[in-house]
């Protein structure tokens, strides 16, 4: 079956549902670590000498940032106007504390010409430009205004560091549209990072494979062909990026998105969180390496009791990995197999709304446990007992991870081999006014790291503060 037949079998079966044992929680699945933990895993960070890379999703226009600046756009060309309390009402009564505000510009302005100055590409054009372009923070001391890009590069200067050269490695995966303009970006502000923070900056860009966009259909399931008479592919979300983080050469790779970023005066906790994330992952990385090469001196001969029993705690008390009953002869080799693959530590935040997709412990197809994350969607709700599990989740993924893809002998995983392909997202939405309905890969945290090794530790809000909307910069960690 090729691989359009099989994005169409999947329109027409969906993805299964995962089987969930239960929520990973703080009393079974999150660690907490202690505060000499948290020091150790630290210093086991900076005295790291291997590479680190910084790897930013920042692909897309940030149009859903935008949607009722949008939305009242087009009320007010109709004659209508907007309500005090409404998010433009907001938006409108607090425009002096955005970072783009420009009184020189604004002044004498009615709300639709300020509307369209914001949105359209004859003024700023933020309707259009994706997230790492538009300006996030205006700071006094200095005088100056960074994009979400910049706060990125200032992120990387703090964690990033190596220790030989000063060099920060940061990786951006970017529209192909909006490659030219990042460029730009980095070329007017590298000098002065560099100059501020004492490093040299290596940022390097990949855009998502075209190979990684799938068909769209129509509700009964046949292609979408366009007017032109040729199907319509769409983006395949943010799992068609596994192929970019595949092609990073680094030792330790930071994944964090684009607009969780803070000003740089809250920036600590983060630094310090990295850290500890990184630290951790450091540590367990040493571990499992050094079970791999201890199973290597047992080539072809079982290896003691005692070393399978102690891998066997590792896995369970450190992935909640629990295996199956197994024969003694075939353990070594599925404990092997166990141990030998890419590796994560993410970040966890308590979840304070409404229960959703987050952390859990799931069944796995050999019989086995694993930790993972999973969307709302990958969960059967109408179930009473998942029903149940979901509702006791204590947590949720901020995108915020460590990882390590190279194994115990120095090569890299081919990461495409540790994917669950029965994963993905199917979604209704529309082309030219005509419905459809569009399919995405296995995310990039969920079902593209299936077959990764996790470790989910908590960390404190502080460290996830996205900007969804507009209004999100006028929060204290964007505003001040």
């Amino acid at each position: 079956m090729n691989i359009t037949d099989q994005q169409l079998e999947n329109y027409k079966r969906g993805f299964p549902y995962l089987p969930i044992i239960a929520p990973a929680t703080c009393e079974r699945g999150i660690t907490v670590l202690t505060a000499a933990e948290q020091s150790d895993a630290i210093n086991y960070f900076e005295s790291f000498r291997g590479k680190v890379v910084k790897f930013v999703p920042a692909s897309g226009a940030a149009s859903r940032m935008f949607k009722d600046l949008f939305e009242a756009k087009r009320i007010l060309e109709e004659g209508g106007g907007t309500a005090a309390g409404s998010p433009v009402g907001k938006f409108f009564s607090n425009l002096e504390r955005f970072p783009f505000y420009d009184a020189s510009v604004f002044e004498g302005m009615s709300h639709l010409q300020i509307l369209d100055y914001v949105l359209e590409p004859e003024g700023l054009g933020y309707g259009l430009k994706p997230k790492g372009q538009l300006l996030f923070h205006k700071y006094d001391s200095p005088q100056e205004v960074r994009t979400a890009f910049e706060e990125h590069l200032v992120e990387g200067a703090l964690y990033a560091k190596s220790q030989g050269d000063s060099a920060v490695s940061i990786h951006f995966t970017v529209s192909s549209e909006h490659r030219n303009d990042f460029e730009r970006l980095l070329d007017s502000v590298r000098e002065k990072y560099e100059k501020r923070f004492g490093c040299r900056y290596l940022v390097s860009f990949s855009t998502q494979s075209q190979d990684t966009n799938i068909m769209a259909v129509n509700e009964d399931n046949t292609p979408f062909i366009k007017e032109d008479g040729q199907p319509l592919f769409r983006p395949g979300g943010h799992g068609a990026l596994l192929g970019n983080l595949n092609g990073i050469d680094g030792d330790v790779i930071i994944v964090k998105n684009i607009d969780n970023i803070v000003r740089e005066e809250l920036v600590g906790e983060t630094v310090r969180w990295k850290k500890i994330l990184s630290g951790t992952l450091l540590k367990t990385r040493d571990k499992v390496y050094g079970y791999l090469s201890e199973l290597d001196k047992y080539s072809g001969d079982v290896p003691p009791q005692s070393l399978c029993d102690e891998i066997v705690s590792f896995l369970e008390g450190t992935f909640q990995v629990v295996l199956p009953s197994l024969p003694h002869l075939l353990l070594p080799e599925f404990l092997r197999a166990k141990l030998n693959r890419p590796l994560r530590v993410c970040g966890m935040v308590k979840n304070a709304g409404e229960p959703g997709g987050g952390p859990f412990i799931v069944r796995d197809a050999d019989g086995s446990s694993s930790l993972q994350i999973l969307e709302s969607a990958q969960l059967d709700s109408s179930d009473s007992h998942t029903k149940e599990l979901l509702e006791a989740s204590t947590h949720f993924n901020p995108v915020d991870m460590s990882c390590c893809i190279k194994d115990y002998k120095g090569g890299k995983f081919d990461l495409s081999k540790f994917t669950d392909p029965l994963t993905g997202l199917i979604s209704h939405k529309s082309y030219e006014g005509r419905p459809l309905k569009a399919q995405e890969l296995p995310g990039l945290w969920n079902g593209s790291m299936s077959n990764w090794n996790t470790i989910f530790v908590e960390t404190p809000l502080i460290t996830f503060n996205p900007v969804k909307t507009i209004l999100d910069l006028l929060r204290k960690e964007h505003a001040g």
